[in-house]
């Protein structure tokens, strides 16, 4: 019969060991999923992913910032392709991810040292709901382990910044950031500068808006979107702060082409208000509407990693 342990009964099991946080972001319209793990050291997260890339299974890719790994996998089950290697090299990866109502259930397999990885170091996790071992569980030196990690239900939330300053005070990047480290909701994941079209008349100095993202059960994400609002106008310098919010885990693609347009063309309210319509964007007024293009805006480069940053001149 199957043991379920919790992370205090794993912990307490095999020892305190390494993951930080783990957190699984669905986005079931579009079929996909994204898991975050946060390690202790890059070291075991780089070999993390050269043994999760080797096996395939229901990852389509998988990318490492600082010693956050993140996997961009999709909802179902594929079978793991280990290869003739994995005798002498060992691995690792996940064969499946199933939405439970507000849970969501993982299979993972390790060989040899990487089964610890996956038998004792995630599920011990605070952010882990418990893990289910199968009769005979054996991890470590030759033994090949499979585990299925329950996680609680998490969505992406983006929330797109602008006009939060003046041309004598603020920053709505520094705004955005303070809003991210201080939400008491949701796990904040990350936050942007996105550098939109010099030659917008209404700027201040760089014409530069900013977008945070939050990995947030459900009933956490108007809590969310309600505390922004507040610290947004208890924090802006003027009459023109407005926030965007997007959930998912795909930014449209009308909406990234809008994102990088905006970095070069100048838009109108009219068309901005029509464009977050139809993609799924909600635009709050908070102290005005004068930065609904650049909140928009921020949302749809929120994917393009250093792009964002930057004015496609930088790109040529």
């Amino acid at each position: 019969m199957p043991t379920i342990l919790k992370p205090g009964e794993v912990k307490a099991k095999y020892g305190p060991l390494f993951c930080c946080g783990f957190y699984t972001l669905v986005d079931e319209d579009n079929g996909i999923a994204q898991i975050i793990e946060v390690c202790s050291s890059r070291g075991p997260a780089e070999w993390d992913i050269v043994n999760r890339r080797r096996t395939g299974g229901i990852i389509k890719d998988i990318n490492l910032d600082g010693q956050t790994l993140i996997m961009n996998v999709e909802i179902g089950e594929r079978a793991l392709n280990f290869g003739p290697v994995s005798a002498d090299l060992g691995g690792q990866g996940v064969s499946s991810l199933k939405v439970e109502g507000d849970r969501v259930r993982t299979v993972w397999k390790g060989l040899a040292g990487a089964s610890v990885g996956v038998g004792a170091c995630i599920p011990q996790c605070p952010d882990v709901i418990e893990t289910v071992y199968p009769d005979g569980f054996k991890m470590g030196g030759a033994h090949a382990a499979s585990v299925e990690i329950v996680t609680p239900k998490m969505v992406r939330l983006v929330i797109g910044i602008d006009d939060t300053d003046t041309k004598e005070k603020g920053a709505t990047w520094v705004v955005g950031m303070k809003l991210g480290k201080s939400c008491p909701y949701g796990k904040f994941i990350e936050h942007k500068i996105v550098q939109l079209n010099p030659d917008v008349p209404s700027k201040t100095t760089n014409c530069c808006s900013t977008a945070i993202s939050f990995a947030a059960v459900e009933e956490d994400v108007p809590k969310i979107i309600e505390y922004a609002v507040d610290f947004v106008r208890e924090e802006s310098y003027s009459e023109d702060a407005v926030i965007a919010v997007y959930k998912g885990l795909k930014i449209p693609e009308q909406l990234s082409d809008f994102g990088w347009s905006a970095k070069t063309v100048l838009y109108d309210h009219e068309t901005v208000m029509k464009l977050a319509e139809e993609n799924g964007v909600q635009i709050i007024s908070v102290t005005g509407m004068g930065g609904a293009i650049g909140a928009v805006a921020a949302i749809g480069c929120f994917d393009m990693d250093v792009r964002a940053a930057g004015i496609p001149s930088d790109f040529e």
